[in-house]
Order: C-alpha cells, then sequence, then structure tokens
C-alpha cells in the first residue's frame, strides 16, 4: 500500500490527521484534562482506562473500506488517545508519539535539508548535541550553531540567509537559562523559518510554547510525563496542520512510534503530572533555600530564584518554575565524595521522575559536548544537577546535608 492510500485512510480516524478544539475535554480546566485526557473514556464500551490495543494490524473488511487504521507504524488506538491528548495540552493541533525523544528530534530533523542552518541553544542536553553533530552535520550537511538563546541579540547576530530552525530548550540543560520564546518565534518568522521549543522541563502543565509562538514543541517523555522511569517515550506537538502530512510520511515511513502498552502506560502517568509537579516544585523551593545557604554550595541555578536573571520572563511565560536545580561546589574534589555518601538520592543520570535524582553532567548527560563548549556555558567538574522528587522535603535535604558534611 503506497503513502497516499495510507494517508487517506488515516483521513478516516479524525485525530490521526489533527484534533478537534472544540471537543468537550479540550474546553476543560488543565487539571481536568490531564485526568480525562482527550476522549474522556472509551466510548464504544464506556471503559475508563483506555484499552491496550496490543495490534500491530487492523482488518479491512472490504476492498474500499477501512476504519482509518490498518498497520501499526502509522496508526493505533491506544497511542492515538494520548498523541490527542499531548496536542490537546500543548494547545497544538496535531501530536505524534514516538520510542525516544532523539527518535522525535530526529524526524524533526529531516524536515530540512542538506545546506539549511539551526541555531541551537548552547546548554542542551548532550545526546541532542551529538545527534545534531554527527549524524545531521557530519553526514547529511545541516549547519548548526550553538548560541546562548537566552541573549536574543546573539540570536540575531547567529541568523544566516539559509536559517531555517532555531531550537532552544528553555529551560536549559543544565545551567536553567530561559529562553523569550515569543520574541525568538518573532526573529524565525520574520525570516521564514520554524521555532522548535524543547518543553521537556516545564511540560505543559507549567509552559505551552504554541501559545507564545512556537512552531513545534518537542518532548522527552520518559521524563516528567512519564514520571515514573518506566517508559521511553518521546513526543512531538504542532501548532497547525501545515506539516502534518511531512510527519505523518516521516513518522509511517521510518517507524519508531511508542507501542501501545508504553502508551497506555503514559496514559496512566499524565493522569497525575499536575499532582506530581505541584509537588516537586514544592520541594525544589525548599532544597533551593537550603543550596543557596551552604557554605559548601558556590552557586545554585533554579529559574525560581528571585536572583535569576531571567526570573521575570519565567513569570510572563510560565505558570510555574518546575523542579530542576542544578548547584556548583566550592571544592570540586568533595564531588566524588558527595556521590558516595547518598543515602535516599539516586545517583543516575534521567530526571523528572517520582524520587529524586542527582546527576553529575560532566561524566553522564553531556559528556558528548566538547569541552569548550561545556566550559563555555558552565559545564565543569564542580557542577551537579538535581531532579526534586517527591519524597518527604526534610528526609531529602537530611540526605544532601550529610553526604556534604
Amino acid at each position: 500500500m503506497d503513502e497516499s492510500t495510507m494517508l487517506e485512510m488515516a483521513k478516516l480516524v479524525k485525530g490521526l490527521l489533527g484534533i478537534d478544539k472544540s471537543s468537550e475535554n479540550a474546553l476543560r480546566n488543565k487539571n481536568t484534562q490531564l485526568v480525562r485526557g482527550y476522549s474522556g473514556y472509551d466510548k464504544q464500551t464506556g471503559a475508563i482506562g483506555v484499552p491496550i490495543y496490543q495490534s500491530s494490524m487492523f482488518v479491512h473488511e472490504k476492498y474500499g473500506t477501512s476504519t482509518g487504521f490498518g498497520y501499526g507504524r502509522y496508526g493505533n488506538p491506544t497511542r492515538l488517545e494520548l498523541e490527542d491528548t499531548l496536542a490537546m495540552l500543548e494547545h497544538g493541533k496535531k501530536a505524534w508519539a514516538y520510542s525516544s525523544g532523539m527518535t522525535a528530534e530526529s524526524i524533526l530533523m529531516k524536515l530540512l535539508k542538506t545546506g539549511d542552518h539551526v541555531i541551537v541553544s548552547d546548554d542542551l542536553y548532550g545526546g541532542t548535541f551529538r545527534l545534531f553533530t554527527l549524524t545531521y552535520a557530519e553526514q547529511y550537511g545541516l549547519e548548526f550553531s550553538y548560541v546562548p538563546t537566552d541573549d536574543l541579540e546573539a540570536v540575531k547576530q547567529a541568523i544566516k540567509p539559509n536559517t531555517k530552525a532555531i531550537f532552544v530548550e528553555t529551560p536549559s540543560n543544565p545551567i536553567m537559562k530561559v529562553t523569550d520564546i515569543q520574541a525568538t518565534a518573532d526573529l524565525i518568522h520574520n525570516q521564514g523559518g520554524l521555532l522548535i521549543v524543547d518543553n521537556t522541563f516545564l511540560t505543559p502543565y507549567f509552559q505551552t510554547p504554541i501559545d507564545l509562538g512556537a512552531d513545534i514543541v518537542v518532548h522527552s517523555g520518559t521524563k516528567f510525563l512519564s514520571g515514573h522511569n518506566d517508559v521511553l517515550s518521546g513526543f512531538i506537538v504542532i501548532k497547525d496542520e501545515s506539516l502534518i502530512e511531512r510527519i505523518f510520511t516521516l513518522t509511517m515511513t521510518e517507524g519508531g512510534v511508542l507501542g501501545p502498552f508504553d502508551s497506555y502506560l503514559m496514559l496512566r502517568s499524565i493522569k497525575t503530572l499536575g499532582l506530581r509537579l505541584e509537588r516537586q516544585q514544592e520541594n525544589a523551593f525548599k532544597l533551593f533555600e537550603f543550596l543557596s545557604k551552604h557554605p559548601k554550595v558556590e552557586r545554585v541555578y533554579y529559574v525560581g530564584d528571585p536572583n535569576h536573571p531571567q526570573y521575570e520572563l519565567s513569570k510572563r511565560q510560565s505558570t510555574g518554575f518546575g523542579s530542576m536545580i542544578s548547584f556548583k561546589l566550592k571544592n570540586a574534589a568533595e564531588v566524588p565524595d558527595l556521590l558516595n555518601s547518598l543515602k535516599l538520592i539516586l545517583f543516575a543520570e534521567s530526571l523528572g521522575g517520582c524520587e529524586t535524582f542527582l546527576t553529575y553532567p560532566l561524566m553522564q548527560t553531556h559528556g558528548a559536548i566538547p569541552e569548550e563548549l561545556r566550559k563555555r556555558v558552565g559545564v565543569d567538574e564542580a557542577l551537579l544537577r538535581l531532579s526534586v522528587g517527591i519524597e518527604d522535603a526534610g528526609e531529602i535535604i537530611a540526605d544532601l546535608e550529610q553526604a556534604l558534611g
């Protein structure tokens, strides 16, 4: 079956080609949306939990007749409910769910062609740098400039005639820089390009970049959206219909989509997203206060810090500050002792789960980034990144205190 036929079949299922924003659940409060999802419940059976359609293919009753589903690569009912829920939460038109955040980013880079230029936040996840540089720059001829996107003038200076997109992490990973989404969108739109925003740290619960002018939102759903450290997933959400056919074709052609059971687990997790993020943020404020006063800590990076250079910007474009904190020790030589002394906090390189994680970016998440760029943004031997969980805040602080001591 050719691509055009598959696309026509998919049109029979409305959500495959874009959600209806006037639907009942789309008009509800965000906390209610999180709990109910896009459809609210399974309309065929009345089941409150979305059924797991563990099927890779779907029957056509006769020639020329289809349910809209045919083969699992381009559509599955469980995954579709998850995709529609993400599109609704991000105020986008359509979403796709993938097997990882890196798969989602790879799909997006295929919207570009050899010779195109992309401006990228200089402070970002090392895996993204590796994907862009080793694969899409060295093998496919895309051009990338790593720029402090929290500095609008630097972004202006980096724009070239062949600039087709700006890719930003905001807040950034791990220095917590904040990019002005609306102003950056205006810059790239004047160039006729796309603004892509990685919304992993704040999720649509705290920030909806599409409302601020972003064309595309990307997520590592493995992190806060999952929140339970049991699913690898990634998402693309788009602002309008103009990119649907291209991304649909890329997704259908390459695969890399999220399976039905993992889609079900993600829907389960999203129900508690608001509760988790509120508790994690509450704990993060307490951890920030503790770390800011500790004699062994040189500096703390948290967007909820009133002295953060983009604090007011954060308050304008987000409804919360999240729970990611980075900090530097005065003596980098004490980092191994601190990590080896943890009793409650987990030494791991992910983030966003119910459990509190401490990560050493230099050796873990940012090892792929060249030393020159790492030092420029401040990722050095003394930097640690804390993903604050939902445990008792006093016990988290007590563990940090004994480990630092």
